[in-house]
């Protein structure tokens, strides 16, 4: 498996939202759609964020890794 770059949070009131970054450019997001239904993941393209999640995903990103992530999500 290759290496995690960093992990994001977006989440929103008491849901979870989170994408983890790879150096292969793999996306994975683990979420809870209620609070009966925690911790779900999948797997992602870029292409399958919307552009409201990937101004989140780059505005809570640590600088240093901005470049990098941005690359990854093809933003903007």
């Amino acid at each position: 498996m290759e290496k995690e770059i960093c992990t994001i949070s977006i989440a929103s009131n008491w849901l979870g939202d989170e994408y983890t970054f790879y150096e292969d450019h793999r996306i994975k997001r683990v979420y809870d759609n209620h609070s009966l239904s925690a911790n779900r993941t999948e797997w992602l393209k870029p292409h399958e964020i919307s552009k409201q999640n990937k101004d989140k995903l780059i505005k809570s990103c640590p600088e240093e890794l901005k470049e990098q992530v941005m690359h990854i999500l093809d933003y903007p």
